[in-house]
């Protein structure tokens, strides 16, 4: 990921109701929901939410795929791991004793993208 992408991300995320949605289909991984079901839940009329949710699929942080007369929206995780080894990846200089709390709570994203430190052991 690089800076660009970054704040397309950033941006889409930026307004409530997209960030709403965002969570909202996180929860429904791996199945997903309807467009229209997104609008019903979230009480924003269809037109509204379809834009909201290109803005979202623009930024790489969704994707849509047809079922029948539906269009079923999904979270990116990938992307959005991508996003968080973006913000992570010059943590600690690549010392994970020091980011340990963040890269717990990201799943190992944090030493992932964090290139390792040349030992200073003496043995």
């Amino acid at each position: 990921m690089d800076t660009n992408n970054a704040l397309d991300a950033f941006a889409a995320l930026s307004q409530p109701t997209r960030l709403a949605a965002f969570r909202l289909l996180t929860r429904h991984e791996p199945d997903g929901l309807a467009a229209g079901e997104v609008a019903r839940r979230l009480e924003v009329p269809h037109n509204t939410m379809s834009a909201h949710l290109a803005v979202l699929s623009r930024a790489g942080l969704i994707h849509a795929q047809r079922q029948s007369r539906s269009m079923i929206y999904r979270a990116d995780l990938a992307a959005v791991g991508a996003l968080a080894a973006f913000l992570v990846s010059d943590c600690c200089h690549g010392s994970p004793e020091v980011c340990a709390p963040l890269d717990t709570l990201l799943g190992g994203c944090v030493s992932a993208a964090s290139p390792p430190r040349p030992s200073t052991d003496p043995s």
